[in-house]
Parts: C-alpha cells; structure tokens; sequence
C-alpha cells in the first residue's frame, strides 16, 4: 500500500519538488524514500530500491509469468556461486516462467540479461558492449535445472548477438523489462527517456504500472 504525505496530487509534482518530510512509499517488502524516487530525476544513476521496487511491478503486471531477480542476485551469484542463490527462488519455480529478468550492476554500469526460457535463449542488454563475459547467468540456470530435476533445461541454450545502446543505462534496463515482460516492441529511444523517467517515478508511486499510450 502507497504511505504518504501529499499537499497535491504527485501527477501534478516535478520529480525535484520538495514534498513533506519523511515521505516513504512502502510496497509489500520494498521501502522508497524521497532520496531513492530522486535518482529518476535528471541524469541520475538508478539505485537498487528503484530496481527492485519496480521489478516487482513488473512482475504484478505480466501477472507473474516473467520473474524479476532481485539486483542483488547476481552480485551474490558471481561472489558466492549456486549455493549462496539458491535459496532465493526456493518458493519459485524458474522454469514455469515465460522470461527470466536479471538486472546486473557491474561497476558503474547496469545491463539486463534475460532467459527465455521455453527456446532457451539468453540475451545480453549492454550500452557498453563488454559484460557478456562477466555474466554467468546460464551456469547457474543449468545449475538449478540440475538441483530442481528438470534435466530439459540442462543443455540447448542459445547464444545469441548482445544488444548495445548509449542511454542512461538503468533507466532502460527497466524500460527493456517492462517491455519484454509486456511483450511490446522497443519503440523508444534516448530521447524519450526524461518523460520515461517521469512516468516510473508516477508508477512507483502508484504501485502499479501505467497503460501504455
């Protein structure tokens, strides 16, 4: 449930205006303060509050036939391995899903990988074009297709040629996600992404993703 204090409606605010003080939207187990809903503002890079929050959105709005990994996941995957992950999707099953949304933040830079997981296809969303070898996302799903019994999955994933872009890279990986999750062209650029910033933060603060123009 959205819990807040507003003189107007947000619709009506600039993503900088100042609303009252200790202003939170809190979201089944997301917590957004202002600090976090201002990274959408200008060319801020997005935190993993915005991710996350937004990625469950996401998910609501597919009616939870695409999965949205936590940010955190891959972090925890490439330092810990299989073992320190997999409890994270002990009540999900992977293989049910349509796609598989990894958010991955290397750096300064985040990127999206995906799965598809009925054609066993891995895609890569880069605007720098050099993480493919630092994502490991198809060992650890063969991994779990081993630990979950579904030897289908084990083997005939498809490479296939990494998506780049020079954008504001958080920002798109949630574009792309809503996008795909949706299953709705890419028909945005760089230049729409100052009214798409503004339309996340009005969808965070809703708790529901709007319709598309």
């Amino acid at each position: 449930h959205l819990k807040a204090k507003f003189n107007s409606d947000f619709s009506n605010r600039g993503l900088t205006e100042m609303p009252v003080s200790q202003f939170q939207i809190i979201y089944k187990k997301h917590i957004l303060t202002l600090e976090d809903l201002l990274t959408l503002a200008d060319q801020n890079w997005l935190n993993d509050q915005v991710m996350n929050m937004y990625g469950e959105l996401i998910m609501e709005a597919s009616h939870h036939k695409v999965h949205f990994l936590n940010s955190f996941f891959h972090r925890q995957l490439m330092t810990k391995g299989y073992e320190g992950v997999k409890r994270w999707t002990k009540q999900v099953d992977l293989f049910s899903k349509s796609i598989l949304l990894v958010p991955v933040h290397l750096e300064v830079h985040w990127c999206l990988v995906t799965a598809d997981v009925a054609s066993k296809k891995i895609c890569l969303y880069d605007s720098q074009g050099n993480a493919l070898q630092k994502v490991n996302i198809l060992k650890y799903l063969i991994t779990e297709a081993k630990a979950k019994q579904q030897s289908a999955y084990e083997s005939g994933w498809t490479k296939i040629p990494q998506q780049t872009n020079e954008n504001d890279c958080g920002v798109f990986v949630l574009e792309y996600s809503r996008c795909l999750a949706l299953s709705r062209p890419f028909q945005f650029t760089q230049k729409d992404i100052p009214k798409i910033r503004k339309r996340i933060y009005k969808e965070l603060c809703d708790c529901k993703l709007q319709d598309q123009d």
